[in-house]
């Protein structure tokens, strides 16, 4: 089976970088797969991404050096075996509140007799090769989204559960959470201390880290912290900044 770039970044103890698509374009997801990134996920979540166009942004990626990941919409069992049947080697999954919910999402993605999923992974096989059976349960990378005050409370039992890989921390939904708004200001000491927490919690139980960053140079700083799967941006947040940076030029007196 193909090998997950993630996982080769994190046997040599290196942080992976992922890029965000949320604009829900195959070409783009090509052009970020050739950008340098470990992986590129697409965002079925809150991107403009159907399951269909989904399908051609997996394809897409497939012709570039990155690893195709996916974020689901939520712990759904159908919708987490067609992206992992579609190719998808990694998958982050929002709102996982307790033990339970992580669990269910560990056992949707894992073929038996691990886990429930069924088997069909049509494009799986053509992406991943024809052992991808026996070692899918081993190489696709599962992250469980903290992002509430309930996930938040149970992180130390979420980073517990067998077959999850880590974590991945959303600072805009734990600044809703915390009542602070969607910015979620990464110096309120409320904030700031929930992620020192999740990062702490996730390296006491030998499990992965990943936080969404709003550049590159936080990226940074996220890494040296100890995170070891970060994402520095999304396209769409890139593309408005950089286009109003060129408008900004234009129009200086």
């Amino acid at each position: 089976m193909k090998t997950s770039n993630v996982r080769k970044r994190w046997e040599t103890g290196e942080t992976a970088v992922c890029a965000w698509s949320s604009i829900g374009n195959s070409y783009v997801a090509e052009v970020l797969g050739w950008s340098g990134v470990d992986c590129v996920l697409v965002d079925l979540q809150h991107g403009m991404t159907d399951v269909g166009t989904m399908i051609g942004a997996l394809q897409a990626i497939s012709s570039t050096p990155a690893s195709p990941f996916v974020r689901v919409p939520s712990c759904d069992p159908p919708t987490l075996m067609k992206v992992l049947d579609a190719g998808a080697y990694g998958v982050i999954c929002p709102m996982i509140n307790s033990a339970e919910e992580a669990s269910a999402f560990v056992d949707a993605t894992r073929y038996p007799p691990e886990g429930s999923r069924s088997f069909g992974p049509a494009r799986g096989l053509l992406y991943g090769g024809p052992d991808y059976f026996e070692h899918a349960n081993a190489t696709i990378v599962r992250l469980a989204m903290i992002e509430t005050a309930s996930g938040l409370e149970a992180v130390d039992a979420i980073c517990q559960v067998d077959g999850l890989d880590g974590i991945f921390i959303g600072p805009s939904d734990l600044g809703l959470a915390f009542g602070k708004g969607s910015s979620g200001d990464p110096s309120d000491p409320q904030i700031v201390e929930a992620i020192r927490h999740c990062l702490a919690t996730a390296r006491r139980h030998g499990k992965h880290a990943g936080i969404f960053c709003p550049s590159g140079k936080v990226a940074a700083r996220r890494r040296d912290e100890g995170f070891d799967f970060v994402v520095p941006g999304s396209d769409v947040n890139l593309l408005k900044a950089a286009m109003a940076s060129e408008v900004k030029e234009t129009l200086a007196r």
